[in-house]
Parts: structure tokens; sequence; C-alpha cells
């Protein structure tokens, strides 16, 4: 049952936009994708959480965290297949694990950490705070970026995860993701 959760082998590289919201992940993941002429997988917990406000008025609540986990997991899964070069992930379970904690009393469901910890990437890119906050129905905490910033950062350190900071404009970040990626290709061959 619990497979759902769990990466399926892939032959392409797999790189994940980490960060608090409103911090340009789907932006980049869009010009990513493009750029490399393949694929990126949308974050499902917005389409999810956004029909979940349309239709009930309500927000994100932790029964929500493992529909959203098994709904990630089966579009990274899916689309995994359809490149070998470099698939870009807009998010991950280990997001929606540092979301789970800090919303709700430093709690995770136990198959959602187990998952968040033991699918793996090669790199991951920590989107900084440095981008204009762009309100829409689910994003709440303009005023917690800093902190919120520092719950992702330290829980790449924590997990041990490899990461690169991006920071600055749109060009500034595709550039140095481009060649954090480029870095990856090469030495894949």
């Amino acid at each position: 049952m619990e497979e759902k959760y769990k990466q399926q082998p892939a032959n392409c590289i797999k790189v994940v936009l980490f960060g608090p919201e409103s911090t340009g992940k789907t932006t980049l993941s869009r010009q990513l994708a493009r750029y490399y002429n393949s694929v990126w997988v949308p974050e499902y917990a917005r389409e999810y959480l956004q029909n979940k406000w349309n239709n009930e008025r309500k927000t994100c609540e932790p029964k929500d965290l493992l529909p959203i986990a098994e709904g990630q997991m089966k579009l990274e899964n899916e689309l995994a297949k359809k490149t070998d070069s470099v698939l870009i992930c807009d998010t991950d379970l280990l997001e929606t694990k540092v979301y789970s904690e800090a919303y709700y009393t430093g709690t995770c469901d136990p198959v959602l950490e187990k998952y968040a910890l033991e699918n793996t990437y090669h790199l991951y890119f920590l989107t900084y705070i440095d981008t204009p906050w762009e309100a829409d129905d689910l994003r709440d905490k303009p005023n917690h970026r800093k902190e919120m910033f520092e719950v992702f950062k330290n829980e790449l350190i924590k997990q041990n995860r490899p990461y690169v900071l991006l920071k600055g404009d749109k060009k500034e970040r595709l550039k140095k993701a481009v060649i954090e990626i480029n870095k990856l290709l090469k030495n894949n061959v």
C-alpha cells in the first residue's frame, strides 16, 4: 500500500526546487524544463488545495497530506518516464514534511516522513526569499518568510541533502541552475 509514495527507478537526473512559498519555484521549474527540452513535475498540492478551497472554502488539514504526497509521487513517477536527461521537480515529499511540521505542531505522518527521507534526488535548489510576495488563495505567511526559509535550509542540512542556494532575479537563478545541472549531466555520462 505504501508503494504509492515511493520513487520508481528512473533513467534521468532529478533536481528539486525547494523552499518557502512565493519564492519562484514554479517559474524556474518551467524555465529549466524549457531550457533542457525536458519535463517538469508540477506541485500537486497547488491543484489539490485550490480545488479544496474552491469547493469547501477550507485550507490544508493534516488529513490532506497523504493524498497530496500520493498525487505528487504519481506525477513524478509518470513524468520521469518521459525523459532520459533531467527531471525538474517543483517540490518533493521532503517539502511536504517541512510544511507538515511547520503547520501542525511539529508532527508529520510516519508514512510521509519515511518516504520524504527515503526518496532521493541528485540536487536541491533552495530558493531564497528575495522575490516579491505574490498573494493567492493558498499562501498565508508573508510575514514569516525569513523564518520559513531557515526551516527549509535547516532541513536540507539535517538530512544531508546536496543543495545550491538560488538568489537574484529570474535570469540569475536560471543561469546558476543551468551551470549546476550541466555539471550533473557531465558527471552522469
